[in-house]
């Protein structure tokens, strides 16, 4: 509240509850029986150490709050039963403003429905017992105007807490969102460096020859255009093996595929080392006409699956289509290693 210690508000309503407690005491003589106003100022004190004891939630626990409602309604009551209305009785209506800061004290700790019946039933008794004009007189009308402050307070301390948490979630998010940014950034810029590292040469002999190419040199054209897809699609399943191997495959005539779609994006380096070298040594090990890499889903157990399709007779490995094609291998790498036996 405005940057003041919670312990500084804590001893000031213990010494304002105090000061109450005081009151009663001073004034017992004022009574007929000082029995029923010990009683309530017993229960009153034992209610506010209650109320005000260091807890690290702040909304008042509801059995709390019950008990300071039936305290609210009986105090009243057992001090006025001892109390003459048609005379001044001073500082011996000590209850009235005891009752109000016992319900403020509710009222601040979020039990605002106990505050105000604990409140109105105050409002009540006084009327029946002193008439309309004791609500100014014996201070009943402060002690409403003080519950509705820590109403309002407390719904604007809340409120506050709600926005505050809300433009934390935001700037988290947005803190994320630009990391992300960043990534695919830097991410891209990496992938046009690679890029142009791999084919820079090429169109530099393209652009020297004026496009007239032999058919070795457009082979090699297509084997770097297949290169520079992979860097684009493959992205996470590329590392030196898996790029020597498929290039072996394609000198081979095979036809390969790469495509990651985020699966193994936060898997540890270990684990992909160790998916990625099986997917080489698949790679190296098929001669099948097509093979297909491709990573699993987030939740899968499986990382990443690799696929081997071989055309049947008389079908171009270029005409091969994957529904009708004959399946040499079908590999499903997990993520967790398999157990030593």
């Amino acid at each position: 509240m405005i940057g003041l210690p919670r312990w500084l508000l804590l001893v000031s309503a213990a010494l304002f509850s105090a000061y109450h407690v005081l009151l009663g005491l001073v004034t017992l003589d004022v009574p007929a029986d000082p029995g029923p106003t010990i009683l309530a100022i017993v229960l009153y004190v034992v209610a506010t150490v209650l109320s005000l004891w260091p807890t690290k939630r702040l909304r008042m626990p509801d059995w709390l709050a019950a008990t300071n409602l039936a305290i609210a309604i009986a105090m009243p009551v057992a001090v006025t039963s001892q109390l003459d209305p048609a005379v001044d009785n001073g500082y011996a209506t000590w209850y009235v403003a005891a009752t109000g800061t016992l319900m403020t004290i509710t009222a601040a700790r979020r039990q605002l429905v106990a505050a105000w019946l604990g409140t109105a039933c105050l409002g009540i008794q006084t009327v029946v017992w002193a008439g309309f004009t004791a609500l100014g007189s014996l201070g009943v009308i402060g002690s409403i105007v003080w519950v509705a402050i820590a109403h309002m307070l407390t719904t604007a301390l809340a409120t506050a807490a709600r926005e505050a948490r809300r433009y934390a979630q935001a700037e988290r998010e947005a803190a994320a969102w630009q990391a992300a940014q960043d990534a695919h950034l830097f991410e891209g810029r990496m992938r046009l460096a690679q890029t142009n590292r791999i084919a820079a040469p090429m169109l530099r002999r393209i652009a020297d020859l004026g496009g007239a190419l032999s058919p070795a040199q457009r082979r090699e054209c297509r084997t770097l255009e297949a290169a520079i897809r992979d860097e684009i699609r493959g992205r996470m399943l590329l590392t030196d093996a898996v790029r020597r191997e498929v290039r072996l495959a394609r000198e081979r005539g095979i036809i390969v595929t790469l495509l990651d779609e985020g699966g193994i994006d936060d898997v540890d380096e270990a684990t992909r080392d160790r998916v990625l070298s099986q997917v080489a040594e698949s790679i190296a090990a098929s001669h099948a006409d097509r093979i297909i890499a491709r990573t699993a889903s987030v939740r899968s157990p499986v990382a990443v699956t690799v696929v081997g399709l071989v055309a049947p007779d008389g079908v171009g490995v270029e005409d091969l289509d994957p529904d009708e094609a004959d399946v040499e291998f079908w590999l499903e790498i997990p993520r967790a290693a398999e157990p030593v036996a």
